[in-house]
């Protein structure tokens, strides 16, 4: 029935204007006692410009711009309010969003945390990184890199001989399917070695019972770190060190697969062919393993 609602009479007219699909606005404006020549109007009338928001969106701009690209909106809002204009972080949010700011610095990065029951495997590596040929210790780690909207997952095995990487994925989710497929790579391009250890962490990627098979499947003794001892794992982290400080970008790649060729070329390119190692006595990991091979042929030569 017809009742009288105890708004104002804007209110009034952006009601029948939000119920004009559902009901004849005819029906709607005498149920609200408006006019439908007042609500034709209303439609129809020219949007008033407010300054004051319009400043408030320049100066959002304008600090976005400032920090070059790099502020966020807790930021935006204390830059914003030390010039005199009130601005909470939350406004600042819903403005930057409007205007399609976003601030360049990488989010924070946390792993997921496992639900399987760890399994106790002993260090047999023990820190013995210094081995006296190749395929006689691998090492391997997954460490984490920005791909435009989204982290991704970078595992990587070294050989600890000359601390070259011999095979690596990406992937959109740190599992065990992105460790098997590194560690298959490095498998297959060395050969099919026999009599490898291969040295982890602790992470639910390598404890996982697929993971487990695909070593036994392939004959690898697997190794891995104590609880909290990042150095067991030295050389994954210094792999990783280099990596990020020398070849990503600070803010990241732009794409997946930007990242992924990216880092095919420092693995490939600039760290195995080119890059001195101090463990190699300043060689690059494949000439390191070049003056090996060429001692041992010449060795067995002569024998």
């Amino acid at each position: 029935g017809h009742r009288s609602l105890d708004v104002g009479f804007t209110e009034q007219l952006k009601l029948v204007h939000r119920l004009r699909g559902s009901y004849p606005v005819t029906v709607l404006c005498e149920q609200f006692g408006v006019c439908r020549s007042s609500y034709k109007y209303w439609r129809s009338r020219r949007r008033i410009i407010d300054s004051d928001k319009v400043k408030l969106r320049a100066l959002v701009s304008e600090k976005h711009e400032l920090s070059n690209g790099s502020a966020g909106s807790r930021s935006i809002a204390a830059m914003v309010s030390q010039d005199g204009i009130s601005l909470s972080r939350y406004r600042a949010r819903r403005i930057m969003k409007d205007l399609g700011l976003v601030s360049c610095q990488l989010p924070k990065h946390a792993y997921k945390k496992a639900h399987q029951p760890h399994v106790a495997i002993p260090n047999e590596l023990n820190r013995q990184f210094n081995v006296t040929a190749p395929n006689q210790a691998w090492c391997g780690d997954v460490t984490y890199i920005w791909t435009g909207q989204q982290w991704s997952y970078l595992a990587v095995v070294m050989d600890l001989f000359a601390r070259k990487p011999v095979g690596w994925a990406l992937s959109r989710s740190p599992d065990s399917r992105l460790t098997k497929q590194a560690l298959n790579m490095a498998y297959e391009l060395r050969g099919r070695p026999s009599g490898v250890m291969f040295h982890s962490d602790q992470g639910s990627h390598y404890t996982s019972i697929s993971f487990r098979q695909n070593l036994w499947r392939l004959q690898i003794k697997q190794s891995m770190s104590r609880r909290g001892r990042c150095w067991d794992n030295a050389p994954m982290e210094r792999f990783f060190r280099s990596l990020k400080s020398e070849w990503v970008p600070t803010t990241g790649y732009s794409s997946f697969n930007e990242a992924q060729a990216s880092i095919t070329r420092y693995i490939v390119g600039y760290y195995s062919e080119h890059r001195p190692h101090q463990h190699n006595g300043g060689l690059p990991p494949n000439k390191a393993e070049a003056k090996y091979n060429l001692v041992s042929y010449t060795v067995a030569s002569f024998t």
